[in-house]
């Protein structure tokens, strides 16, 4: 923290997110992360004055910072990059879009604020699950119409055509293998169309008004105080059972 505000104030725009002191302490290793280039000479001065020690100065990523300060990630283990990656590969939004991944940055970004690194663990598999899927952009042609596609699974190797671009609720959506998918596309090239894919048409049910009940403040807070008290009451009479009748005393009370 004081190494920030000395950086702060000579008007560095620079943020210093470790330090590492050596052994001996006569070495001191400031990280930092800046976009650009930054003279830190006089930061050199002014640390090696205050802190007493040789300062020496190295520009990480966001994604080595993480990995140094540590964490936990939402799977709700400990961060990959603080354990053991130490080769940071590139990161991509393609690794999201081959594995049907909602494009929803606040969840593909870890806690560095990039895109997290284990989008690349299983994009191999994926990869060589889809070689032989086709151009999902390819659209299938047949005598009920023209049918897009909606969505992939890919290691069931199922494929959903709607001939609603929107594929809203209530839309028909043909569920066809892989396969099957090929096939139609391959007599589409052929200047035919299709007759039999209606016999492998779902229609998505309507997307049903989830209605919610208010249930607070329905019941007093109170209620179970009432019962609370009689089994008290109850556990209070039993504490004092009937006393057994000493016959020593009662012997010397009738003499």
């Amino acid at each position: 923290l004081e190494a920030r505000r000395i950086a702060l104030n000579l008007g560095l725009n620079m943020k210093i997110g470790d330090v590492e002191y050596q052994g001996d302490r006569t070495k001191a290793i400031f990280y930092y992360i800046d976009d650009a280039r930054v003279d830190f000479r006089e930061l050199i001065k002014v640390l090696a004055d205050r802190f007493k020690v040789r300062i020496e100065m190295r520009q990480i990523g966001a994604r080595q910072e993480a990995g140094r300060i540590g964490g936990i990630g939402p799977c709700g283990r400990e961060l990959c990059c603080s354990t053991w990656i130490s080769n940071f590969k590139s990161v991509s939004t393609t690794a999201a879009r081959y594995q049907e991944i909602s494009l929803n940055p606040q969840k593909l970004a870890g806690q560095c604020g990039k895109l997290k690194c284990c989008l690349n663990y299983e994009l191999d598999a994926y990869l060589d699950a889809q070689q032989d899927f086709p151009n999902t952009a390819i659209p299938l042609e047949t005598e009920d119409g023209t049918y897009y596609h909606f969505k992939t699974d890919v290691f069931k190797r199922l494929m959903w055509y709607s001939p609603s671009r929107d594929n809203g609720a209530g839309a028909k959506v043909a569920m066809l293998s892989v396969d099957s998918v090929n096939e139609i596309i391959s007599q589409n090239k052929g200047g035919k169309k299709v007759r039999d894919i209606a016999e492998v048409v779902q229609v998505l049910a309507p997307l049903k008004d989830v209605g919610y009940e208010n249930v607070i403040a329905q019941d007093s807070i109170t209620r179970f105080d009432e019962k609370a008290n009689k089994g008290n009451r109850k556990r209070k009479k039993n504490r004092r059972p009937n006393r057994p009748t000493n016959s020593n005393s009662a012997g010397k009370a009738n003499d």
